[in-house]
């Protein structure tokens, strides 16, 4: 029988291939018996020559830890199946996206409200837009880009003039302005979606920040998952299309989802849970293909 051919892409500005997250996906995809190639995400997989798309395909299936959609894109369109799809990628990578669609399927998140893109550097802030958040979420309120990860393009308004600054510094970024849940301050729970069944989750905590990111020097211990956040991931990771995510969600008076991640790093949550995070996503994967 022949065995499955898989590539795991990488940004490609990437100081090294072998991650932590690579590694551990290579060993458990090889341990099933794929032959894996691992590859940053170069011009070779996403260029268009003579009106004909050149990308190298002769994989049966891509992990793609990587947010450019060119490429993605591109595999697809030869037929590879990738784990993220690029659509569910896409979803994911741009956190207001995320939140109209969850939205708009009844799933409770934090009050959010999107700045207008500018595209002038000499235009002064929106006034309105800052009198609209202002008047909608109260203080604090939460600044976010919308495309970033790990937590360091999130920061916290505690006041007009904090929010002006904010706004000024990052008014050519598509950024939102998102209710600030008191209740979850440094405090959330991560649970991990793996082809629609969610796998166990973890309490992150920050005793010294707002943001509970690991990365940022918070800790993270296994939790038992409530049923109506159980309920929630699930939904969320069907309403996205996605094969695998972690999603983030805040205490308040009841669980808000905040985040979903497509590509969600687990060493942290392995090591809280002592669950084989890597193997249950190559099963999922060699049973997709």
């Amino acid at each position: 029988m022949r065995k499955l051919k898989g590539l795991i892409i990488v940004n490609a500005y990437a100081a090294t291939l072998e991650t932590r997250q690579v590694t551990r996906m290579r060993e458990e995809l090889e341990a099933r018996g794929a032959v894996v190639t691992v590859a940053r995400n170069d011009i070779s997989y996403s260029a268009v020559t003579n009106g004909k798309i050149d990308v190298t395909a002769d994989f049966d299936f891509c992990l793609y830890l990587d947010k450019d959609k060119y490429a993605s894109r591109a595999l697809e369109t030869r037929g590879v199946r990738l784990f993220n799809t690029a659509a569910a990628i896409e979803a994911c990578d741009d956190k207001m996206t995320t939140h109209i669609l969850l939205a708009d399927n009844g799933i409770a998140m934090p009050d959010t409200v999107a700045a207008p893109l500018c595209y002038y550097t000499d235009a002064p802030v929106n006034v309105r837009a800052l009198d609209v958040a202002e008047q909608s979420l109260g203080y604090p309120i939460i600044v976010k880009l919308v495309y970033g990860s790990m937590g360091k393009s999130v920061f916290k308004a505690d006041n007009r003039a904090e929010l002006e600054r904010l706004a000024e510094n990052l008014k050519l970024y598509p950024h939102l302005f998102q209710r600030y849940i008191a209740k979850s301050h440094g405090r959330d729970m991560r649970v991990i979606v793996i082809g629609g069944r969610v796998i166990g989750g973890i309490i992150r905590q920050s005793d010294g920040d707002f943001r509970s990111n690991v990365g940022l020097g918070g800790t993270a211990r296994a939790c038992d998952v409530p049923k109506n956040v159980r309920d929630t991931a699930i939904k969320a990771a069907n309403v996205l299309g996605l094969d695998y995510c972690g999603i983030d969600f805040l205490f308040g008076d009841e669980p808000l989802l905040c985040e979903v991640n497509s590509n969600a790093f687990f060493d942290a949550f392995e090591q809280a849970t002592g669950l084989n995070v890597a193997g249950t996503y190559a099963d999922h994967i060699i049973k997709s293909v």
